[in-house]
Protein backbone atom coordinates (compact mmCIF):
# COMPACT_ATOMS: atom_id res chain seq x y z
CA UNK A 1 0.00 0.00 0.00
CA UNK A 2 2.90 2.63 0.60
CA UNK A 3 4.80 1.44 -2.66
CA UNK A 4 1.37 2.20 -4.21
CA UNK A 5 0.81 5.35 -2.34
CA UNK A 6 4.53 7.00 -3.35
CA UNK A 7 3.81 6.17 -7.19
CA UNK A 8 0.34 8.33 -7.07
CA UNK A 9 2.04 10.78 -5.51
CA UNK A 10 4.83 10.87 -7.88
CA UNK A 11 2.75 10.95 -10.72
CA UNK A 12 1.47 13.84 -8.78
CA UNK A 13 4.41 15.16 -8.16
CA UNK A 14 5.28 15.10 -12.13
CA UNK A 15 2.22 16.57 -13.73
CA UNK A 16 2.35 19.43 -11.03
CA UNK A 17 6.35 20.30 -11.33
CA UNK A 18 6.81 19.97 -7.70
CA UNK A 19 10.60 18.42 -6.53
CA UNK A 20 10.48 15.47 -5.31
CA UNK A 21 13.16 13.47 -5.01
CA UNK A 22 13.07 9.79 -6.49
CA UNK A 23 16.71 8.64 -6.53
CA UNK A 24 16.97 6.52 -3.23
CA UNK A 25 14.44 3.89 -1.13
CA UNK A 26 15.15 5.97 1.88
CA UNK A 27 13.81 9.33 -0.13
CA UNK A 28 11.10 7.02 -1.31
CA UNK A 29 9.79 6.22 2.22
CA UNK A 30 10.38 9.71 2.27
CA UNK A 31 7.70 11.22 -0.15
CA UNK A 32 5.33 8.01 1.43
CA UNK A 33 4.67 10.33 4.17
CA UNK A 34 0.93 11.32 4.20
CA UNK A 35 1.91 15.43 4.15
CA UNK A 36 0.48 16.64 7.78
CA UNK A 37 -1.90 19.95 7.18
CA UNK A 38 -2.01 23.28 9.02
CA UNK A 39 -5.01 25.62 7.65
CA UNK A 40 -4.88 29.16 9.37
CA UNK A 41 -8.11 31.26 8.82
CA UNK A 42 -8.49 35.04 10.29
CA UNK A 43 -11.86 36.60 11.49
CA UNK A 44 -12.41 39.85 9.21
CA UNK A 45 -9.40 40.22 8.37
CA UNK A 46 -9.30 42.18 4.82
CA UNK A 47 -7.64 41.59 1.89
CA UNK A 48 -5.12 44.70 2.15
CA UNK A 49 -4.48 43.99 6.32
CA UNK A 50 -1.06 42.57 5.18
CA UNK A 51 2.45 44.17 4.86
CA UNK A 52 2.50 41.34 2.10
CA UNK A 53 -0.70 43.07 0.38
CA UNK A 54 1.42 46.20 0.20
CA UNK A 55 0.10 47.78 3.83
CA UNK A 56 3.07 49.57 5.55
CA UNK A 57 0.37 50.73 8.62
CA UNK A 58 1.86 47.31 9.95
CA UNK A 59 4.47 44.20 9.68
CA UNK A 60 3.20 40.81 9.34
CA UNK A 61 6.84 39.18 8.30
CA UNK A 62 5.57 35.28 9.47
CA UNK A 63 2.44 35.26 7.36
CA UNK A 64 4.42 36.93 4.91
CA UNK A 65 6.97 34.36 5.10
CA UNK A 66 4.30 31.52 3.79
CA UNK A 67 3.72 33.13 0.98
CA UNK A 68 7.75 33.88 -0.35
CA UNK A 69 8.03 30.14 0.63
CA UNK A 70 5.34 28.80 -1.33
CA UNK A 71 2.48 30.57 -3.64
CA UNK A 72 0.15 32.74 -3.30
CA UNK A 73 -2.92 33.13 -5.12
CA UNK A 74 -3.95 36.48 -6.22
CA UNK A 75 -7.40 36.33 -6.70
CA UNK A 76 -9.03 33.84 -4.16
CA UNK A 77 -12.56 34.35 -2.81
CA UNK A 78 -14.66 33.44 -0.03
CA UNK A 79 -17.88 34.41 1.13
CA UNK A 80 -18.93 37.97 2.87
CA UNK A 81 -19.27 36.57 6.05
CA UNK A 82 -17.95 34.63 8.54
CA UNK A 83 -19.96 30.98 8.93
CA UNK A 84 -20.57 30.94 5.36
CA UNK A 85 -17.11 31.09 4.59
CA UNK A 86 -16.44 28.06 6.97
CA UNK A 87 -18.88 26.20 5.76
CA UNK A 88 -17.69 26.02 1.77
CA UNK A 89 -13.72 25.34 2.98
CA UNK A 90 -14.90 22.51 5.46
CA UNK A 91 -16.84 20.90 2.37
CA UNK A 92 -15.86 21.90 -0.65
CA UNK A 93 -19.49 23.39 -1.39
CA UNK A 94 -21.48 26.85 -1.80
CA UNK A 95 -22.82 27.56 1.92
CA UNK A 96 -26.23 27.44 0.53
CA UNK A 97 -26.13 24.03 0.01
CA UNK A 98 -25.01 23.27 3.45
CA UNK A 99 -28.17 24.96 4.85
CA UNK A 100 -26.22 28.22 6.34
CA UNK A 101 -28.51 31.30 5.26
CA UNK A 102 -27.27 32.98 9.10
CA UNK A 103 -24.29 33.99 11.25
CA UNK A 104 -26.26 33.20 14.50
CA UNK A 105 -29.55 31.62 16.12
CA UNK A 106 -29.18 28.09 14.22
CA UNK A 107 -28.62 29.86 10.92
CA UNK A 108 -25.18 29.05 11.08
CA UNK A 109 -25.58 25.58 11.54
CA UNK A 110 -23.99 23.10 8.78
CA UNK A 111 -26.19 19.95 7.55
CA UNK A 112 -25.41 17.43 9.54
CA UNK A 113 -25.94 15.20 6.13
CA UNK A 114 -22.43 16.96 4.86
CA UNK A 115 -19.22 15.40 4.67
CA UNK A 116 -16.82 17.61 6.14
CA UNK A 117 -12.72 18.08 5.34
CA UNK A 118 -11.92 16.65 8.94
CA UNK A 119 -14.27 13.51 7.82
CA UNK A 120 -12.28 13.27 4.80
CA UNK A 121 -8.85 13.22 6.36
CA UNK A 122 -9.72 11.64 9.60
CA UNK A 123 -11.26 8.75 7.51
CA UNK A 124 -7.40 8.28 6.14
CA UNK A 125 -5.92 8.19 9.17
CA UNK A 126 -4.94 11.81 10.11
CA UNK A 127 -5.29 13.09 13.71
CA UNK A 128 -7.43 16.14 13.56
CA UNK A 129 -7.86 19.13 15.78
CA UNK A 130 -9.44 22.88 15.67
CA UNK A 131 -8.55 25.26 17.89
CA UNK A 132 -10.56 28.68 18.01
CA UNK A 133 -14.18 29.97 16.64
CA UNK A 134 -16.27 26.86 15.04
CA UNK A 135 -19.36 29.15 13.60
CA UNK A 136 -21.03 26.22 12.14
CA UNK A 137 -23.09 24.60 14.70
CA UNK A 138 -22.81 23.97 18.80
CA UNK A 139 -25.00 21.13 19.49
CA UNK A 140 -24.03 17.53 18.16
CA UNK A 141 -24.18 16.52 14.78
CA UNK A 142 -23.37 20.23 14.47
CA UNK A 143 -21.08 20.28 16.81
CA UNK A 144 -16.88 19.75 15.54
CA UNK A 145 -16.16 16.70 17.32
CA UNK A 146 -19.56 15.13 15.42
CA UNK A 147 -17.98 16.55 12.35
CA UNK A 148 -14.84 14.77 11.77
CA UNK A 149 -12.61 16.68 14.70
CA UNK A 150 -10.64 14.43 17.40
CA UNK A 151 -10.24 17.51 19.41
CA UNK A 152 -11.71 20.98 19.28
CA UNK A 153 -10.93 23.64 22.29
CA UNK A 154 -12.56 27.26 21.16
CA UNK A 155 -15.95 28.24 21.30
CA UNK A 156 -18.91 27.42 18.58
CA UNK A 157 -20.46 30.84 18.50
CA UNK A 158 -20.23 34.02 16.35
CA UNK A 159 -18.36 35.64 18.51
CA UNK A 160 -17.41 35.64 22.07
CA UNK A 161 -16.99 38.72 24.59
CA UNK A 162 -14.25 38.33 26.53
CA UNK A 163 -11.27 37.43 25.02
CA UNK A 164 -8.59 37.50 27.69
CA UNK A 165 -8.97 33.87 30.06
CA UNK A 166 -12.64 33.61 29.18
CA UNK A 167 -14.87 30.14 29.51
CA UNK A 168 -14.37 28.21 26.55
CA UNK A 169 -14.89 24.96 25.51
CA UNK A 170 -12.67 22.08 25.03
CA UNK A 171 -14.46 18.80 23.43
CA UNK A 172 -18.10 19.65 24.73
CA UNK A 173 -16.43 20.48 28.64
CA UNK A 174 -16.65 24.13 29.87
CA UNK A 175 -13.06 24.98 30.80
CA UNK A 176 -11.04 28.26 31.78
CA UNK A 177 -9.42 29.70 28.74
CA UNK A 178 -5.59 30.77 30.00
CA UNK A 179 -4.65 34.29 28.69
CA UNK A 180 -5.43 35.68 25.20
CA UNK A 181 -7.58 33.58 23.26
CA UNK A 182 -5.04 33.99 19.91
CA UNK A 183 -2.18 32.79 22.17
CA UNK A 184 -4.04 30.35 23.74
CA UNK A 185 -5.73 28.91 20.78
CA UNK A 186 -2.35 28.43 19.23
CA UNK A 187 -0.24 27.13 21.91
CA UNK A 188 -3.40 24.42 22.06
CA UNK A 189 -2.62 23.89 19.04
CA UNK A 190 1.25 23.33 18.94
CA UNK A 191 0.59 21.04 22.10
CA UNK A 192 -1.78 18.88 19.32
CA UNK A 193 1.00 18.80 16.95
CA UNK A 194 3.50 17.76 19.20
CA UNK A 195 1.47 15.02 21.19
CA UNK A 196 0.56 13.48 17.04
CA UNK A 197 4.33 14.40 15.20
CA UNK A 198 4.58 10.93 14.28
CA UNK A 199 1.66 10.48 12.60
CA UNK A 200 -0.49 12.67 9.98
CA UNK A 201 -2.37 15.45 11.99
CA UNK A 202 -4.62 18.52 10.08
CA UNK A 203 -4.50 21.07 12.29
CA UNK A 204 -7.29 23.88 11.31
CA UNK A 205 -6.63 27.53 13.14
CA UNK A 206 -10.12 29.72 12.79
CA UNK A 207 -8.92 32.56 14.82
CA UNK A 208 -11.45 34.55 16.21
CA UNK A 209 -9.48 37.95 15.17
CA UNK A 210 -9.53 40.89 14.53
CA UNK A 211 -13.32 40.35 15.16
CA UNK A 212 -15.02 42.81 17.76
CA UNK A 213 -14.63 43.44 20.44
CA UNK A 214 -11.40 45.18 19.64
CA UNK A 215 -9.31 43.94 22.49
CA UNK A 216 -5.69 43.19 22.04
CA UNK A 217 -2.90 42.73 24.99
CA UNK A 218 -0.60 46.30 25.69
CA UNK A 219 2.27 45.14 23.99
CA UNK A 220 0.66 44.79 20.62
CA UNK A 221 -1.55 48.14 21.12
CA UNK A 222 1.22 49.98 22.37
CA UNK A 223 2.83 50.58 18.61
CA UNK A 224 -0.41 51.64 17.37
CA UNK A 225 -2.32 53.43 19.67
CA UNK A 226 -0.41 56.64 18.56
CA UNK A 227 -0.21 55.24 15.13
CA UNK A 228 -0.62 58.03 12.41
CA UNK A 229 -1.93 54.97 9.69
CA UNK A 230 -0.71 56.70 6.75
CA UNK A 231 -2.10 54.09 4.46
CA UNK A 232 -6.24 54.95 4.36
CA UNK A 233 -9.37 53.63 3.16
CA UNK A 234 -10.42 55.27 -0.31
CA UNK A 235 -13.00 57.13 1.59
CA UNK A 236 -10.84 58.52 4.30
CA UNK A 237 -13.58 60.41 5.88
CA UNK A 238 -15.25 56.88 6.62
CA UNK A 239 -12.15 55.48 8.68
CA UNK A 240 -12.38 55.36 11.95
CA UNK A 241 -8.73 55.68 12.87
CA UNK A 242 -9.12 53.73 16.37
CA UNK A 243 -10.81 50.65 14.82
CA UNK A 244 -8.32 50.65 12.47
CA UNK A 245 -5.09 50.54 14.56
CA UNK A 246 -6.90 48.06 16.74
CA UNK A 247 -7.59 45.49 14.18
CA UNK A 248 -3.78 46.12 12.89
CA UNK A 249 -2.51 45.42 16.20
CA UNK A 250 -4.53 42.26 16.14
CA UNK A 251 -3.10 41.14 13.04
CA UNK A 252 0.00 41.34 13.61
CA UNK A 253 -0.62 39.36 17.06
CA UNK A 254 -1.77 36.82 14.70
CA UNK A 255 1.25 37.17 12.71
CA UNK A 256 3.57 36.36 15.72
CA UNK A 257 1.54 33.45 16.96
CA UNK A 258 1.91 32.12 12.95
CA UNK A 259 5.35 32.51 13.71
CA UNK A 260 5.28 30.75 17.02
CA UNK A 261 3.44 27.50 15.27
CA UNK A 262 5.80 27.93 12.26
CA UNK A 263 8.53 27.41 14.22
CA UNK A 264 7.42 24.19 16.15
CA UNK A 265 7.38 22.79 12.74
CA UNK A 266 10.67 23.58 11.92
CA UNK A 267 11.45 22.48 15.69
CA UNK A 268 10.34 19.48 15.35
CA UNK A 269 11.41 18.22 11.89
CA UNK A 270 8.13 18.67 10.37
CA UNK A 271 8.34 21.93 8.66
CA UNK A 272 9.33 19.92 5.01
CA UNK A 273 5.97 17.82 4.80
CA UNK A 274 3.64 20.22 6.00
CA UNK A 275 1.14 21.66 4.51
CA UNK A 276 0.66 25.39 5.91
CA UNK A 277 -2.30 27.69 4.20
CA UNK A 278 -3.05 31.02 5.54
CA UNK A 279 -6.10 32.84 4.56
CA UNK A 280 -9.34 35.08 5.88
CA UNK A 281 -13.20 34.64 5.83
CA UNK A 282 -14.41 37.52 4.58
CA UNK A 283 -13.12 41.13 3.53
CA UNK A 284 -12.16 43.65 6.70
CA UNK A 285 -14.80 44.56 9.41
CA UNK A 286 -14.36 48.22 9.06
CA UNK A 287 -13.55 51.10 6.53
CA UNK A 288 -9.80 50.70 6.31
CA UNK A 289 -7.02 50.25 3.46
CA UNK A 290 -7.85 47.27 1.59
CA UNK A 291 -6.16 48.10 -2.20
CA UNK A 292 -8.78 50.13 -3.21
CA UNK A 293 -11.36 47.64 -3.36
CA UNK A 294 -14.90 48.29 -3.55
CA UNK A 295 -16.79 46.90 -0.50
CA UNK A 296 -15.94 45.48 3.07
CA UNK A 297 -16.96 42.65 5.06
CA UNK A 298 -20.92 41.79 4.67
CA UNK A 299 -20.86 42.86 0.94
CA UNK A 300 -20.26 40.96 -2.49
CA UNK A 301 -18.56 43.53 -4.15
CA UNK A 302 -14.45 42.74 -4.50
CA UNK A 303 -13.78 44.20 -1.26
CA UNK A 304 -16.21 41.77 0.52
CA UNK A 305 -14.89 38.54 -0.75
CA UNK A 306 -11.19 38.77 -1.46
CA UNK A 307 -8.77 37.04 0.42
CA UNK A 308 -4.86 36.11 1.14
CA UNK A 309 -4.74 32.69 0.05
CA UNK A 310 -0.61 31.59 1.33
CA UNK A 311 0.14 28.16 0.57
CA UNK A 312 3.73 26.27 1.64
CA UNK A 313 5.46 23.19 1.35
CA UNK A 314 8.71 22.87 0.60
CA UNK A 315 9.19 19.89 -1.18
CA UNK A 316 6.72 20.04 -3.74
CA UNK A 317 5.75 24.06 -4.28
CA UNK A 318 8.09 26.31 -5.35
CA UNK A 319 9.03 28.98 -3.21
CA UNK A 320 7.84 32.99 -4.40
CA UNK A 321 5.10 31.22 -7.21
CA UNK A 322 2.09 33.89 -8.06
CA UNK A 323 -0.77 32.47 -9.19
CA UNK A 324 -3.60 34.88 -11.17
CA UNK A 325 -5.84 32.80 -12.11
CA UNK A 326 -9.42 32.89 -9.61
CA UNK A 327 -9.99 30.30 -7.43
CA UNK A 328 -12.14 29.97 -3.49
CA UNK A 329 -12.70 28.70 -0.15
CA UNK A 330 -14.53 25.72 -2.22
CA UNK A 331 -11.02 24.64 -3.86
CA UNK A 332 -9.26 23.92 -0.45
CA UNK A 333 -10.99 20.49 0.50
CA UNK A 334 -10.88 18.85 -3.40
CA UNK A 335 -6.98 20.26 -3.40
CA UNK A 336 -5.90 19.01 -0.03
CA UNK A 337 -7.52 15.68 -0.63
CA UNK A 338 -5.69 15.10 -4.06
CA UNK A 339 -2.02 16.53 -2.65
CA UNK A 340 -2.89 14.12 0.79
CA UNK A 341 -3.56 11.64 -2.24
CA UNK A 342 -6.56 10.75 -0.43
CA UNK A 343 -9.31 8.80 -2.76
CA UNK A 344 -13.03 9.80 -1.01
CA UNK A 345 -16.32 9.39 -2.35
CA UNK A 346 -18.28 12.15 -1.52
CA UNK A 347 -21.83 12.00 -0.72
CA UNK A 348 -22.78 15.49 -2.94
CA UNK A 349 -21.17 16.85 -5.07
CA UNK A 350 -18.51 19.59 -4.84
CA UNK A 351 -18.69 23.15 -6.39
CA UNK A 352 -14.42 23.50 -5.75
CA UNK A 353 -12.15 22.27 -8.30
CA UNK A 354 -8.55 20.69 -7.26
CA UNK A 355 -5.63 23.45 -7.44
CA UNK A 356 -3.11 21.28 -8.26
CA UNK A 357 -2.88 22.03 -11.96
CA UNK A 358 -1.89 25.41 -11.36
CA UNK A 359 1.19 25.18 -9.16
CA UNK A 360 2.79 23.38 -13.27
CA UNK A 361 4.36 25.92 -15.45
CA UNK A 362 3.08 24.27 -17.73
CA UNK A 363 -0.77 24.36 -17.08
CA UNK A 364 -2.86 25.45 -20.36
CA UNK A 365 -6.00 23.92 -20.17
CA UNK A 366 -7.51 25.20 -16.19
CA UNK A 367 -11.16 25.99 -17.28
CA UNK A 368 -12.43 29.56 -17.40
CA UNK A 369 -14.76 29.12 -14.27
CA UNK A 370 -17.49 31.79 -12.58
CA UNK A 371 -16.82 32.24 -9.07
CA UNK A 372 -19.98 33.07 -7.28
CA UNK A 373 -21.01 35.79 -4.28
CA UNK A 374 -23.80 35.38 -2.26
CA UNK A 375 -25.16 37.00 1.45
CA UNK A 376 -28.58 37.86 2.18
CA UNK A 377 -30.49 38.33 -1.18
CA UNK A 378 -27.35 39.97 -2.54
CA UNK A 379 -25.13 37.78 -4.93
CA UNK A 380 -22.44 39.24 -7.87
CA UNK A 381 -20.29 36.48 -9.75
CA UNK A 382 -16.31 37.03 -10.78
CA UNK A 383 -14.71 35.78 -13.67
CA UNK A 384 -11.29 35.65 -14.35
CA UNK A 385 -11.26 39.35 -15.76
CA UNK A 386 -15.16 40.60 -15.17
CA UNK A 387 -17.49 41.37 -12.17
CA UNK A 388 -21.44 41.13 -12.24
CA UNK A 389 -22.48 42.72 -9.21
CA UNK A 390 -25.92 42.16 -7.33
CA UNK A 391 -27.06 45.10 -9.48
CA UNK A 392 -26.07 43.45 -13.04
CA UNK A 393 -23.71 46.30 -13.58
CA UNK A 394 -20.34 44.94 -14.78
CA UNK A 395 -16.91 45.93 -14.38
CA UNK A 396 -13.70 45.10 -15.83
CA UNK A 397 -11.63 44.09 -12.85
CA UNK A 398 -8.64 43.78 -14.80
CA UNK A 399 -8.97 47.61 -16.54
CA UNK A 400 -11.24 49.11 -13.52
CA UNK A 401 -10.17 46.81 -9.79
CA UNK A 402 -12.16 49.51 -8.16
CA UNK A 403 -15.33 49.00 -9.38
CA UNK A 404 -15.81 52.57 -10.47
CA UNK A 405 -16.91 52.46 -13.86
CA UNK A 406 -20.07 50.14 -15.30
CA UNK A 407 -19.43 48.75 -18.49
CA UNK A 408 -22.43 46.53 -19.63
CA UNK A 409 -23.60 48.97 -22.22
CA UNK A 410 -20.06 48.58 -23.31
CA UNK A 411 -20.54 44.62 -23.36
CA UNK A 412 -23.76 43.84 -23.74
CA UNK A 413 -23.39 40.19 -24.46
CA UNK A 414 -21.17 39.56 -21.68
CA UNK A 415 -23.40 40.78 -19.66
CA UNK A 416 -26.50 39.03 -20.69
CA UNK A 417 -24.03 35.85 -20.67
CA UNK A 418 -23.55 36.91 -16.84
CA UNK A 419 -26.86 37.45 -15.83
CA UNK A 420 -27.71 34.39 -17.20
CA UNK A 421 -25.29 32.15 -15.32
CA UNK A 422 -26.55 34.74 -12.32
CA UNK A 423 -30.15 32.46 -12.80
CA UNK A 424 -28.93 29.89 -13.45
CA UNK A 425 -27.23 29.69 -10.29
CA UNK A 426 -29.93 31.07 -8.14
CA UNK A 427 -32.27 28.18 -10.00
CA UNK A 428 -30.10 25.02 -9.62
CA UNK A 429 -27.37 26.26 -6.04
CA UNK A 430 -29.69 28.89 -4.16
CA UNK A 431 -32.48 26.95 -4.73
CA UNK A 432 -31.13 24.53 -2.21
CA UNK A 433 -31.29 26.39 0.61
CA UNK A 434 -34.23 26.13 3.26
CA UNK A 435 -34.40 29.13 5.76
CA UNK A 436 -36.77 26.68 7.53
CA UNK A 437 -35.62 27.34 11.18
CA UNK A 438 -34.70 24.11 12.70
CA UNK A 439 -34.76 22.24 16.82
CA UNK A 440 -32.19 22.83 18.69
CA UNK A 441 -30.62 18.81 18.79
CA UNK A 442 -29.92 17.64 22.37
CA UNK A 443 -29.30 14.08 23.40
CA UNK A 444 -26.99 12.55 20.38
CA UNK A 445 -26.86 8.83 20.96
CA UNK A 446 -23.08 9.34 20.24
CA UNK A 447 -22.21 12.26 22.77
CA UNK A 448 -23.09 13.27 26.01
CA UNK A 449 -22.89 16.76 26.10
CA UNK A 450 -25.48 19.69 25.06
CA UNK A 451 -25.25 23.33 25.29
CA UNK A 452 -28.13 25.30 25.44
CA UNK A 453 -27.32 28.83 25.54
CA UNK A 454 -29.09 31.58 26.17
CA UNK A 455 -28.27 32.40 22.51
CA UNK A 456 -30.46 29.92 21.04
CA UNK A 457 -33.30 30.51 23.44
CA UNK A 458 -36.60 32.84 23.54
CA UNK A 459 -37.81 35.02 26.58
CA UNK A 460 -41.28 36.01 27.11
CA UNK A 461 -42.43 39.45 28.97
CA UNK A 462 -40.16 41.77 30.78
CA UNK A 463 -37.07 39.32 30.25
CA UNK A 464 -34.29 41.23 28.38
CA UNK A 465 -31.68 39.65 26.08
CA UNK A 466 -28.22 41.63 26.74
CA UNK A 467 -27.49 42.95 23.18
CA UNK A 468 -29.46 42.33 19.78
CA UNK A 469 -26.11 40.28 18.42
CA UNK A 470 -27.11 36.92 20.65
CA UNK A 471 -24.25 34.82 20.15
CA UNK A 472 -22.30 35.85 23.73
CA UNK A 473 -25.66 37.71 25.20
CA UNK A 474 -27.37 36.62 28.26
CA UNK A 475 -31.05 37.27 29.59
CA UNK A 476 -31.79 40.02 32.78
CA UNK A 477 -34.56 41.52 34.26
CA UNK A 478 -36.27 38.01 35.23
CA UNK A 479 -38.60 39.37 37.86
CA UNK A 480 -42.01 37.58 37.61
CA UNK A 481 -43.21 34.27 37.75
CA UNK A 482 -45.62 34.64 34.58
CA UNK A 483 -42.22 34.96 32.60
CA UNK A 484 -40.15 32.33 31.14
CA UNK A 485 -36.94 31.08 28.56
CA UNK A 486 -37.72 28.51 25.87
CA UNK A 487 -35.85 26.78 23.57
CA UNK A 488 -37.22 24.38 20.74
CA UNK A 489 -35.59 21.76 20.97
CA UNK A 490 -35.29 17.97 19.42
CA UNK A 491 -34.35 15.44 21.81
CA UNK A 492 -32.60 12.78 19.77
CA UNK A 493 -32.52 9.53 22.11
CA UNK A 494 -34.46 9.36 25.59
CA UNK A 495 -32.41 10.06 28.54
CA UNK A 496 -31.76 11.18 32.02
CA UNK A 497 -29.67 14.16 31.67
CA UNK A 498 -27.76 15.91 34.27
CA UNK A 499 -28.91 19.75 33.89
CA UNK A 500 -26.23 22.59 35.34
CA UNK A 501 -26.64 26.16 34.95
CA UNK A 502 -24.08 29.14 34.37
CA UNK A 503 -25.72 32.28 35.77
CA UNK A 504 -25.49 35.59 38.13
CA UNK A 505 -27.17 36.67 41.30
CA UNK A 506 -27.33 39.58 43.34
CA UNK A 507 -27.02 38.80 47.21
CA UNK A 508 -30.31 39.12 48.73
CA UNK A 509 -31.77 37.69 45.38
CA UNK A 510 -30.68 34.65 46.40
CA UNK A 511 -33.90 31.56 46.66
CA UNK A 512 -35.57 31.66 43.50
CA UNK A 513 -37.69 28.24 43.02
CA UNK A 514 -37.41 27.64 39.41
CA UNK A 515 -38.82 24.46 37.20
CA UNK A 516 -37.23 23.16 33.77
CA UNK A 517 -39.96 21.29 31.81
CA UNK A 518 -40.45 18.98 28.63
CA UNK A 519 -42.73 16.83 27.52
CA UNK A 520 -44.64 15.91 30.83
CA UNK A 521 -41.12 15.80 32.36
CA UNK A 522 -40.24 18.73 35.06
CA UNK A 523 -36.92 19.12 37.17
CA UNK A 524 -37.31 21.79 39.76
CA UNK A 525 -34.42 23.51 42.00
CA UNK A 526 -33.02 26.43 43.90
CA UNK A 527 -31.16 28.86 42.78
CA UNK A 528 -29.78 29.05 46.54
CA UNK A 529 -26.06 30.94 46.15
CA UNK A 530 -25.91 34.36 45.23
CA UNK A 531 -22.87 35.48 42.90
CA UNK A 532 -22.85 39.05 41.67
CA UNK A 533 -20.72 40.49 39.12
CA UNK A 534 -20.06 43.24 37.13
CA UNK A 535 -20.32 43.81 33.33
CA UNK A 536 -17.12 43.11 31.97
CA UNK A 537 -15.08 43.42 28.66
CA UNK A 538 -14.80 47.10 28.50
CA UNK A 539 -11.84 47.57 30.43
CA UNK A 540 -10.22 45.71 27.46
CA UNK A 541 -11.61 47.28 24.76
CA UNK A 542 -9.81 49.48 22.52
CA UNK A 543 -12.94 50.79 20.69
CA UNK A 544 -16.70 50.95 21.96
CA UNK A 545 -17.94 47.26 21.07
CA UNK A 546 -21.65 46.80 19.76
CA UNK A 547 -21.40 43.40 21.31
CA UNK A 548 -22.81 42.23 24.35
CA UNK A 549 -20.61 42.84 27.18
CA UNK A 550 -20.02 39.60 29.65
CA UNK A 551 -20.48 38.73 33.64
CA UNK A 552 -18.47 36.62 35.66
CA UNK A 553 -21.20 33.66 35.63
CA UNK A 554 -20.68 30.30 37.45
CA UNK A 555 -22.27 26.96 37.31
CA UNK A 556 -25.67 25.32 39.68
CA UNK A 557 -26.35 22.23 39.51
CA UNK A 558 -30.40 21.82 39.39
CA UNK A 559 -30.48 17.61 39.34
CA UNK A 560 -31.59 15.24 36.87
CA UNK A 561 -34.28 15.33 34.12
CA UNK A 562 -35.91 13.02 31.53
CA UNK A 563 -36.00 13.97 28.37
CA UNK A 564 -37.96 11.67 25.89
CA UNK A 565 -37.66 11.50 22.19
CA UNK A 566 -39.31 13.71 20.46
CA UNK A 567 -39.79 17.93 19.57
CA UNK A 568 -40.88 20.70 21.34
CA UNK A 569 -40.80 23.21 23.92
CA UNK A 570 -38.07 22.99 26.51
CA UNK A 571 -38.58 25.43 29.35
CA UNK A 572 -36.75 27.27 32.03
CA UNK A 573 -39.69 29.29 34.86
CA UNK A 574 -39.27 30.13 38.23
CA UNK A 575 -42.42 29.52 40.59
CA UNK A 576 -41.08 31.55 43.47
CA UNK A 577 -38.84 34.85 43.46
CA UNK A 578 -38.51 35.97 47.31
CA UNK A 579 -36.01 38.64 45.83
CA UNK A 580 -36.18 41.39 43.21
CA UNK A 581 -34.83 38.97 40.32
CA UNK A 582 -34.53 35.17 39.58
CA UNK A 583 -30.83 35.46 37.80
CA UNK A 584 -29.37 36.51 35.07
CA UNK A 585 -29.10 33.43 32.54
CA UNK A 586 -25.89 32.90 30.22
CA UNK A 587 -26.03 29.02 29.54
CA UNK A 588 -27.72 25.23 30.36
CA UNK A 589 -25.54 22.38 29.72
CA UNK A 590 -27.62 18.93 30.10
CA UNK A 591 -25.24 16.26 30.52
CA UNK A 592 -26.46 12.27 29.19
CA UNK A 593 -25.82 9.86 32.25
CA UNK A 594 -24.65 6.77 31.57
Amino acid sequence: MKGLFAAVLLTVCSFASFSCQTNTDEQTEEIAQPPNIVLFLADDQGWGDLSSSGNTNLSTPNIDQIAEQGASFDRFYVSPVCSPTRAELLTGRYHVRGGVYSTSAGGERLDSDETTIADVFRSAGYATGVFGKWHNGMQPPYHPNARGFDEFYGFASGHWGNYFSPILERNGEIVQGEGFVVDDFTNKAIEFIEDHQNQPFFVYLPYNTPHSPMQVPDEWWAKFADHELPMRHREPERENLQHSRAALAMVENIDWNVGRLMDTLEELDLEENTIVIYMTDNGPNGSRWNGSMKGRKGSTDEGGVRSPFYIQWPTHIRPGVQINHIASSTDILPTLAEFANIDYTYSKPLDGLSLAPLFSEETTDWPDRIIFSYWRDRLSLRTQQYRLDMDNNLYDMEADPGQSTNVASDFPEITSRLIAEKERWESTVLSELSMEKRPITVGHPEYSFNQLPARDAEASGAIERSNRYPNDSFFGNWTRTDEEITWDIEVLEEGEFEVIIYYTCPEGDEGSRIELSFAGNALQGIIDTSHDSPLMGAEHDRVERIESYVKDFIPITLGTIKLSKGTGPLTLKALEIPGNTVMDFRLMLLNKIP
